[in-house]
């Protein structure tokens, strides 16, 4: 800060940035340390519990499918599914088709039981986040994205990474605990960027991989490395998948994305270069677009771009200024 800039002014938030999606669970970090307490928890009747299997969870037409957690507890351990897990994961801040307040619990099972068993009414299914995203209201998308994040952690985390020995959980499902060095070990996040590129002439860059002819275009995106910094990762990354030189990136905002275990960081940069070279493995196309070319490509059917619920849409049309209209069925 310069000696003629006033404080007010140099902590100034930007009026770029991406706005702030307000937390629908109460994760509870210090309740959950009590030893015992989702078992606890269980078996007071209160609770509410969620299923996840091999990465799909119980989902009705209404959104996701929520069941009384002592008796579903129960049943799934009585049936054939194989080791059952149960984790915190908070309590809902907003009522929709659960009450505020409502705890909610993680049951893993190794294999899905089928609907109509194990207390799982018949008009359920399973069904992948992708699968059934448009269709979930804010609650139940951020209990499956959580669900899903801490879930695939388990999956992947079950021996100690230094002695090979099979990890205890504790903390509400939060952390595994070697029982033979007593370390902890905790859910990682990997960071990744996310970008939208604009060009000297005000046109955005976006890209995609796969068949050099598929129509879906997106943000370019790639993972932090050790030892990067966020901007020095947009650079690279820009730099290796369509040969553009970043001169200049700005932060605007993040979304959590468990595949498997990612936090999307939002960017927008500039260049002065007007010509991409997709490196022809990660990205195979990518093309520049004003803003009407890009809503007419859109309405045409020419192209496709990501979904409402995703960062890169809210990236791209922070820089279009406006709600772009998707191509009605």
């Amino acid at each position: 800060m310069s000696q003629t800039e006033s404080p007010a002014l140099a902590n100034h938030l930007m009026e770029t940035v991406l706005p702030v999606r307000p937390a629908m669970v109460d994760r509870g970090s210090g309740v959950r340390m009590k030893p015992g307490m989702v078992e606890d928890l269980i078996a007071s009747g209160t609770a509410k519990a969620m299923v996840i299997s091999q990465r799909k969870a119980l989902v009705t037409a209404d959104g996701l499918w929520f069941g009384d957690a002592a008796p579903l507890w129960n049943a799934l351990n009585g049936s054939e599914g194989g080791a059952v897990a149960a984790i915190y994961l908070g309590a809902t801040l907003t009522s929709s088709s659960l009450p505020e307040g409502t705890s909610v619990v993680l049951f893993t099972v190794t294999e899905p039981p089928a609907p109509g068993i194990a207390t799982v009414p018949l008009d359920a299914e399973w069904a992948g986040f992708r699968d059934v995203a448009a269709r979930l209201d804010a609650k139940d998308t951020a209990l499956f994205i959580e669900a899903s994040a801490i879930s695939n952690w388990h999956a992947t985390h079950t021996h100690c990474p230094q002695c090979g020995t099979p990890t205890d959980i504790e903390a509400g499902g939060w952390v595994r605990r070697c029982p033979k060095d007593n370390s902890e070990h905790y859910p990682r996040t990997d960071p990744a960027i996310i970008v939208t590129v604009i060009g000297p002439d005000g046109r955005l860059l976006l890209g995609g991989g796969g068949p050099v002819d598929a129509r879906n275009y997106s943000t370019l995106a790639g993972f932090v490395e050790p030892g990067e910094s966020l901007e020095q990762a947009v650079v690279r990354e820009i730099g290796e998948e369509v040969g553009v030189r970043v001169t200049a990136c700005q932060y605007l905002g993040s979304q959590s994305w468990p595949f498997p275990a990612s936090l999307m960081l939002g960017f927008t940069a500039k260049t002065d270069d007007a010509v991409a070279r997709p490196d022809g493995v990660e990205v195979t196309r990518a093309r520049w677009f004003s803003r009407e070319e890009l809503q007419e490509a859109v309405l045409s059917g020419e192209i496709t771009i990501s979904t409402r619920l995703s960062i890169a849409r809210s990236l791209i049309e922070h820089w279009y200024g406006g709600v772009i209209e998707d191509l009605q069925p």
